[in-house]
């Protein structure tokens, strides 16, 4: 195996593990929204999405329909989705 195609492979795996993540915690903190809970920060939930895991945030947004009025959480979020499949895309190039 090449030096590209290991690492295409560890950020697929690191992108998947940090997108079940951010999903978990968009789901996470609407299920505390809605009980009055104390939240998951907001800085929390962007880390993880510009982390590798705009994959999860989007589709965890979507399932929750949480944080979906808030225009930054989409800029950043669909941001962060391009650059990590423009990234993926580049190391599959070089890999493969």
């Amino acid at each position: 195996m090449t030096y590209f195609k290991m690492i295409f492979f560890i950020d697929l795996v690191l992108m998947v593990l940090m997108s079940l993540i951010s999903m978990f915690l968009f789901i996470a903190d609407k299920k505390k929204a809605e009980k009055g809970a104390m939240r998951i920060k907001e800085k929390t939930l962007l880390y993880s999405a510009a982390l590798d895991g705009a994959l999860g945030a989007f589709i965890g947004r979507i399932l929750a329909h949480h944080k979906t009025n808030k225009g930054y959480f989409t800029f950043i979020i669909l941001i962060s989705l391009l650059l990590q499949v423009a990234v993926l895309g580049f190391l599959a190039y070089l890999a493969f």
